[in-house]
C-alpha cells in the first residue's frame, strides 16, 4: 500500500483558493444561490446556510429571524476557513439592525468578517457617490416606511420609496423582470441620483444593466451589491461585466 509521502505533493489549494463566502439565506429564500454563482469569479467559494423563517414577510417575522443567525452562521465552513460572512436579507438586516446582526454573525463565525445586505447596498452608494435615491420594493409598505427611515438615518435622501405590497418570499421570486423594471422605472424621479431595486428575492440582476441604460443613471440591486461588498471585504478587487456600474467600475 502507498503512503503519503509516495504520492509527491498529497494537497493543493483547492478550488477556491482566493475567497470562502459565506451567506446565510431565509429559509425561503430562492434567488440569491443562482445570482451568487453567476457572480463570483474564479477561484471564489460560495456558502450558503438557512435561517428559519415562514412564509409571511412582515416587520414581525424578519426580526425574529435574529434568534437563528449564530446557529445558521456557526454551520458554514466550521474550520475556521471562511473569509467573509454576510446575512443576506435586505429588509431583515435593516430592521433587526446591522450592529445586532454582525454580533450575532461574529458568535456564529468568528473567524469571518460579518457584513449584512443593507450594509453593502450603503457603502455601494457611497462608492458611486450617490446621496439622494429612488427606491423600489416588493415590501409591504410597513417595511418600506422602515427602510426608507434607515437609509435616511444613514444619510441618504428617499426621493420616492414605493412596493409591491407583497407579504409571501414565494410571491416576491415570481415577480417578473419585467415588472421589476416597470416598477423601477415609475419610481425614479429626475432629481434622484441612482434608483435602488431593494430585495434578494427579486431577478433584478436579470435586468439591472438594461435598466441603467434606459434610466440614464446607476441602478442598484441587492444582489449586485451584497457580492460586490464580500468581495471587498474579502480584499479582491474584480471588476465584473454585465451587471450595472457598481460592479464594473468600483
Amino acid at each position: 500500500m502507498a503512503c503519503n509521502s509516495d504520492l509527491g505533493e498529497l494537497f493543493d489549494d483547492g478550488r477556491h483558493p482566493r475567497a470562502k463566502l459565506g451567506f446565510v439565506l431565509l429559509s425561503t429564500e430562492r434567488t440569491i444561490e443562482d445570482d451568487m454563482f453567476r457572480l463570483r469569479p474564479y477561484g471564489v467559494g460560495v456558502h450558503f446556510t438557512r435561517a428559519y423563517n415562514k412564509d409571511d414577510i412582515s416587520v414581525e417575522t424578519l426580526s425574529n429571524q435574529v434568534d437563528d443567525l449564530a446557529r445558521a452562521a456557526s454551520t458554514l465552513l466550521p474550520d475556521g476557513s471562511l473569509d467573509v460572512v454576510c446575512y443576506a436579507c435586505t429588509s431583515a438586516s435593516l430592521l433587526i439592525g446591522e450592529d445586532r446582526v454582525i454580533g450575532e454573525l461574529s458568535r456564529g463565525a468568528p473567524s469571518a468578517r460579518p457584513t449584512t445586505l443593507i450594509s453593502g447596498v450603503l457603502r455601494g452608494l457611497e462608492a458611486l457617490g450617490v446621496r439622494r435615491v429612488a427606491v423600489a420594493t416588493p415590501y409591504l409598505d410597513e417595511i418600506n416606511a422602515r427602510e426608507a427611515d434607515y437609509m435616511e438615518d444613514a444619510g441618504f435622501e428617499i426621493s420616492a420609496i414605493r412596493g409591491l405590497n407583497l407579504d409571501k418570499d414565494a410571491d416576491m421570486v415570481r415577480v417578473s423582470p419585467r415588472a421589476i423594471g416597470r416598477l423601477a422605472a415609475a419610481v425614479d424621479r429626475p432629481d434622484a441620483e441612482a434608483v435602488f431595486v431593494s430585495c434578494g428575492a427579486l431577478r433584478t440582476l436579470d435586468i439591472v444593466e438594461e435598466l441603467e441604460k434606459e434610466l440614464g443613471k446607476p441602478v442598484i440591486c441587492s444582489n449586485q451589491a451584497m457580492m460586490w461588498d464580500v468581495l471587498r471585504l474579502a480584499g479582491l478587487d474584480d471588476r465584473i461585466e454585465g451587471y450595472g456600474t457598481l460592479l464594473r467600475a468600483h
